[in-house]
C-alpha cells in the first residue's frame, strides 16, 4: 500500500522539464492503491514519483534510451556513488578551469558515444536541468553559465541521491526498459497501478520525441480500458489559457494543484500553472 508522504521528499539524481518534485506529495497523497501488484510508469522520466512511492515491484519505462541506460547502469553497478563522486570531482575541476568550452566538449563526447556519467554531468550543469534532444537524437541543451557548479557540497548531494536510488533498486524488484507506452499498458494486470506523466502538449514535447493531440487522446482511451487503477498527470490551465485536451468523463475524478514553472523559453511558459491529476474512480483519496 502507498505510504502517505513523510516530511522529506526524495529527489532523483537527474532532472528534466516538467519534473514533479514539487507535486509529488500531492500525487502520492491523492492515490489509493493496495500495492499488491506493480507500480507501472510508461513515462518514467526523472523517476521522482516512483522514488517517493517506493513500491516493492515496479515496471518503469521511457522512450528515452539515455534515461533508461542511466537507471540500468545504477542497477548493474556501472554507475555508483563512488564513481559519480570521482567523475564529478575530476570533470568539475576541468569545467572550473576551462569554463563553457569544456561543457560543449563533454556534450560532443556524449553525442558521439553516450554514457551515463557524461549524461549526469551535462544534466546537472546545463540550462535549468533540461533534457532535450534534436531530430537527429543529439543532446542540444546549452550550458547553464555556472563553471563553478560542482562544488563539494553539490557533488555530495548528487552522490547521496544516487546512493538512495541504488539502494531502492537493489532492495526491490524494479525493471527498467526502453519501450513505447502502448506496449507497457498492454502488460498491466488487475492489481497493478499505472501512473502516466506524458509530455505536455505545447510545453515539453521536445524532451525526446513529439507528443501530439492524437497521442494524448489515444493515451486516455488506453488508460480507461485498463483492468487496474491509473492516474494521469497533465495541466489544467494557466493565466493565458485552459488545456483543451484535459480528459474528463464519468469514469474519472480530477484533482488540481497550483504550481509554478521556472523552466520555459518564453514568459508565457513561466507562470503559475494549475496542474491536474486525472484518477480512475475508486482509486482516489
Amino acid at each position: 500500500m502507498i505510504s502517505r508522504m513523510g516530511i522529506y521528499i526524495k529527489v532523483p539524481p537527474i532532472k528534466c522539464q516538467g519534473i514533479k518534485t514539487k507535486l509529488v506529495r500531492f500525487i502520492v497523497d491523492s492515490i489509493d492503491w493496495a500495492g499488491n501488484g506493480r507500480w507501472i510508469e510508461p513515462f518514467v522520466g526523472s523517476g521522482v514519483v516512483v522514488l517517493n512511492v517506493a513500491p516493492h515491484q515496479a515496471l518503469l519505462t521511457d522512450i528515452n534510451t539515455h534515461v533508461i541506460r542511466f537507471y540500468n547502469d545504477i542497477a548493474n553497478g556501472l554507475l555508483s556513488p563512488n564513481s559519480v563522486r570521482k567523475f564529478l570531482q575530476s570533470n568539475g575541476r576541468i569545467l572550473l578551469e576551462v569554463g563553457e568550452p569544456y561543457y560543449y566538449e563533454v556534450r560532443e563526447r556524449f553525442n558521439s558515444k553516450p554514457n551515463s556519467h557524461d549524461f549526469l554531468f551535462l544534466n546537472r550543469c546545463d540550462f535549468n536541468g533540461v533534457i532535450r534532444f534534436n531530430s537527429k537524437g543529439q543532446f542540444n541543451v546549452p550550458f547553464g553559465k555556472k563553471p563553478d557548479r560542482f562544488r563539494p557540497a553539490y557533488i555530495t548531494k548528487i552522490v547521496n541521491q544516487v546512493a538512495y536510488l541504488s539502494n531502492l533498486i537493489k532492495n526491490n524488484d524494479w525493471v527498467f526498459k526502453v519501450a513505447d507506452w502502448r506496449e507497457i499498458l498492454s502488460q498491466a494486470h488487475e492489481q497493478d497501478f499505472v501512473y502516466a506523466d506524458p509530455p505536455y502538449i505545447g510545453r515539453h514535447t521536445d524532451y525526446y520525441n513529439k507528443w501530439t493531440e492524437t497521442d494524448a487522446l489515444e493515451l486516455f482511451e488506453h488508460l480507461k480500458s485498463l483492468p487496474c487503477g491509473f492516474a494521469l498527470s497533465t495541466w489544467s490551465q494557466n493565466r493565458y489559457r485552459a488545456n483543451p485536451y484535459l480528459p474528463s468523463d464519468e469514469s474519472v475524478i480530477i484533482k488540481t494543484f497550483n504550481h509554478f514553472y521556472h523552466v520555459g523559453p518564453t514568459e508565457s511558459l513561466r507562470n503559475p500553472m494549475v496542474e491536474a491529476l486525472v484518477i480512475k474512480k475508486g482509486f482516489e483519496i
